[in-house]
């Protein structure tokens, strides 16, 4: 009998895995870039922020409520385009995303740790992904629990922020905009990256319970609480600190606390960025590994990289690739060019999967949507027409050498696609049904 993957994740623990994922430690930066551009508006920049990024949202939503499986993006391309090596190309992108983007936080957690302790940043790096390595094989509910833990520690630091700048709430203007509404959607622009991750609770579909229903449900839930979060957040921020000092600070947020609380505060906001850099390094390995074992189950990885273990019904073997590549990155410690691959391979996905949404509607008009996209004319359904313009304006964003990185991690594919079909004689594009 086949051992497949245990399905144990509810839709409140996929709601705070999805939460903590957006959460992540993107707020804790990016808040001070964003002020410096709108000033007091900073609140405004990020609601529209959420607002982009629902677009995407509600199309992966709309996916997952007809393919709850791994390696989601993968198999959307897949049906949608009906091409195989295309499919392998945006599968092949969103791993190196997701593993790249696990050894950049990891090195984020251990610079952390380093601050704290004094510790060797590249061995605590290590140490880092190798055991929270141990918990994703462990098991998904044990996974499922420690990032709830950290997620609610997490939530906690940016409450936290919230509530010792009530007395100050409105003793400033917060529609103030010296940049005008430019400065405004150019931070909207740059707080897009802190949304980024509800995107990999699809590729744990296997391992939720009611998939169809649970997980369209837990991706809007978690964009909601998450866009509730930020803005809270920011007219807080602004309210402590002048905007002009957060856009100056490298720390805004832990800045916000020692302002209001003395240096203690500022202790206690870093011990928090350990749990939030944790978190997100926890759950880019657990996706890593899924998008990996959904993509060797399908026959375009080899068979070997699929294995599931008897007791604890983890992908062993995709836990520990994911793990070595993960900590072959982190060995060249400062990767911070090589991990704008994270965000080019993002928008790349995104791309696909909205162009999948639009294909779907007219390839398998009739197929059951548990969660169907409003706003359409005819078949064409306008919201994933919305993402992929917005998703091409985002990319404009990005500097020409990571683009250059991304389109050669991207092309690097190629090669390896027809070499593993070749080796392992691997059946493609006529199992597409």
């Amino acid at each position: 009998m086949k051992v497949g993957l245990k399905r144990d994740v509810s839709l409140f623990a996929l709601t705070v895995y999805g939460v903590g994922i957006i959460l992540g430690a993107g707020i804790y930066a990016l808040i001070g870039n964003a002020a410096g551009l709108t000033g007091n508006s900073v609140w405004l920049a990020f609601l529209i922020a959420s607002i982009i990024s629902s677009f995407t949202g509600l199309s992966y939503a709309e996916l997952t409520s007809m393919f709850p499986k791994t390696a989601a993006e993968y198999l959307y391309v897949k049906k949608g385009f009906r091409s195989n090596l295309m499919a392998f190309l945006v599968g092949w992108i969103e791993i190196f995303a997701d593993i790249i983007g696990a050894s950049t936080v990891a090195l984020g957690f251990a610079g952390y740790f380093h601050a704290l302790f004094g510790t060797p940043i590249l061995y605590t790096a290590l140490g880092l992904i190798a055991a929270l390595s141990v918990v994703n094989f462990w098991g998904i509910t044990e996974s499922a629990r420690l990032n709830m833990l950290f997620s609610f520690i997490e939530l906690f630091g940016l409450l936290v922020i919230v509530f010792i700048a009530l007395p100050s709430i409105g003793s400033v203007n917060y529609l103030e905009m010296p940049a005008g509404a430019t400065g405004v959607f150019s931070a909207a622009a740059l707080i897009f990256f802190a949304f980024i991750g509800f995107e990999d609770m699809a590729n744990i579909s296997e391992e939720t319970k009611q998939a169809t229903r649970n997980v369209p449900k837990a991706l809007l839930y978690s964009l909601l609480i998450t866009t509730a979060v930020y803005i809270a957040v920011a007219i807080a921020a602004v309210s402590v600190v002048d905007w002009h000092q957060l856009a100056t600070s490298k720390a805004p947020l832990a800045l916000v606390a020692s302002t209001a609380l003395g240096q203690t505060a500022f202790t206690l906001m870093s011990v928090i960025a350990l749990f939030a850099t944790a978190n997100t390094v926890l759950i880019l390995l657990i996706v890593g590994s899924r998008e990996i074992y959904g993509i060797s189950r399908d026959g375009s990885l080899p068979k070997l990289l699929s294995k599931v273990h008897p007791s604890r019904r983890t992908p062993w073997v995709a836990i520990i690739a994911t793990a070595a590549v993960a900590m072959l990155f982190a060995l060249f410690e400062r990767i911070q060019l090589v991990a704008g691959i994270t965000d080019f391979g993002t928008f790349v996905v995104f791309l696909f999967v909205n162009s999948a949404v639009i294909l779907l509607r007219y390839r398998m008009p009739k197929a059951r949507r548990r969660f169907r996209l409003p706003v359409n004319i005819g078949r064409l359904p306008l919201i994933p027409l919305f993402g992929l313009f917005i998703t091409l304006l985002l990319m404009l964003h990005l500097d020409a050498l990571t683009v250059a990185y991304g389109l050669a991690v991207l092309m690097l594919g190629v090669p390896v696609y027809f070499a593993l079909k070749k080796k392992f004689g691997v059946e493609f594009i006529n199992r597409v049904k």
